[in-house]
């Protein structure tokens, strides 16, 4: 199945370095290109991209608000936004979450890692940079209205559960989870889905968060 990208980046040059980058891949494609966010909006609707991969720093709109818009537009529902930026600061990693972002990337990553990145979100599975995870949950913590109190803690789960969520808190995707644990991807998978059912998170960035709030992983310790 071909993943269909949107591009959103106000700099032509960026744009079209992974636009040539994207179409080398065999199973994705690029089916539109904005230079705003919102042109990035209103082409998610016309485009019926499946991923956007989105710049920050836009003029008109920025990538969060369009982030936002694209999240909260109920016929764009299955559309996935990837928040790729020069900058990862704090705020940026926090309000891109907060908008409705599934990954979060910096754009020093090597050209695979961006390819298997819109993998992975396109697939369904959150995807954060590993160096700024640590940060990211500070801030969660350090903020007053940051929405947690309807995830649950981790009390309930298995030990093995636990060990899930622990390697999930330090980044590692299922198929990193299932041969650090030595066990199928599918089952992994699995574990996956079921903590997240049982604690009530919307994706794995909240599993983060109840991995540090409940003290199961210290910053430090990714």
């Amino acid at each position: 199945m071909t993943i269909r990208v949107l591009l959103a980046d106000d700099q032509t040059l960026v744009r079209a370095s992974f636009a040539m980058l994207v179409s080398s891949a065999g199973d994705m494609e690029v089916v539109a290109e904005a230079g705003t966010g919102r042109e990035a909006v209103e082409l998610a609707r016309s485009a019926r991209a499946d991923l956007v991969v989105m710049d920050v720093r836009m003029p008109d709109l920025d990538g969060i608000e369009a982030t936002r818009l694209i999240a909260a537009e109920e016929d764009l529902a299955g559309v996935k936004v990837l928040v790729l930026t020069t900058y990862d600061t704090d705020e940026h990693i926090v309000e891109a979450l907060r908008a409705g972002a599934s990954g979060f990337l910096v754009k020093d990553i090597r050209p695979a890692e961006l390819l298997d990145a819109i993998r992975t979100v396109a697939a369904g599975e959150s995807l954060l940079s590993p160096g700024p995870t640590s940060r990211l949950i500070a801030r969660f913590l350090r903020t007053p209205d940051t929405v947690t109190c309807a995830v649950g803690g981790p009390d309930g789960l298995s030990e093995r559960e636990r060990q899930v969520l622990t390697l999930v808190a330090r980044g590692l995707n299922n198929t990193e989870i299932a041969e650090t644990l030595g066990l199928s991807p599918l089952t992994a998978k699995t574990h996956v889905s079921r903590i997240m059912g049982k604690l009530g998170a919307r994706d794995r960035a909240q599993l983060v968060i109840v991995a540090y709030e409940s003290g199961l992983v210290t910053p430090g310790a990714v």
